[in-house]
């Protein structure tokens, strides 16, 4: 008899704690639901992005040595490294790279491996146009390093949500 009793107890308990827990996150989600929208207005308004975001890849053609590992790491082989051997210096010369970032995935395993640090990644996150064929960048386009957002006069930062929490 005592055992049943202890039993009706600890499911007595269990059940509070529940019916707590419960409660707890109905009222998290309707705290989340009496805030008032945040609207951003675009060109006007950008997000900082934090600090390991993974946006386009910049390239600097004079630290590449043409070994080929961020093709062999990019897991849709991706990069396009054109290169020549030069016999009299028994080296490789680079005559072109290029990144399709309609293709790209933007996993970074490129400039993770890359052995000289030729490549690296930007803030820029508006790669957009109206001909996808825009977006195959040689390593003229991809030397390019965009404008940073917190330099831009013309635009007003908005912080991220995440970075508020942390402020």
């Amino acid at each position: 008899m005592f055992p049943m009793v202890t039993g009706f107890m600890n499911y007595g308990h269990q059940t509070v704690r529940a019916a707590r827990y419960i409660g707890q996150g109905f009222m998290i989600t309707l705290s989340h639901a009496n805030r008032l929208p945040v609207t951003i207005q675009y060109p006007k308004e950008k997000l900082i992005t934090s600090e390991r975001f993974r946006g386009r890849i910049h390239f600097e053609f004079d630290k590449c040595i043409a070994c080929e590992i961020c093709v062999r790491v990019c897991p849709i082989d991706l990069p396009v490294v054109d290169w020549k051997f030069e016999t009299d210096i028994r080296k490789k010369r680079l005559l072109n790279y290029s990144i399709d970032f309609g293709i790209c995935i933007f996993c970074g395993n490129c400039v993770e491996y890359c052995p000289t640090n030729c490549l690296s990644m930007t803030e820029e996150y508006e790669l957009s146009t109206y001909d996808r064929h825009e977006l195959n960048y040689n390593q003229i386009a991809l030397g390019r390093l965009p404008m940073s957002v917190i330099d831009d006069y013309t635009i007003r930062t908005i912080l991220n949500s995440i970075q508020r929490k942390t402020q």
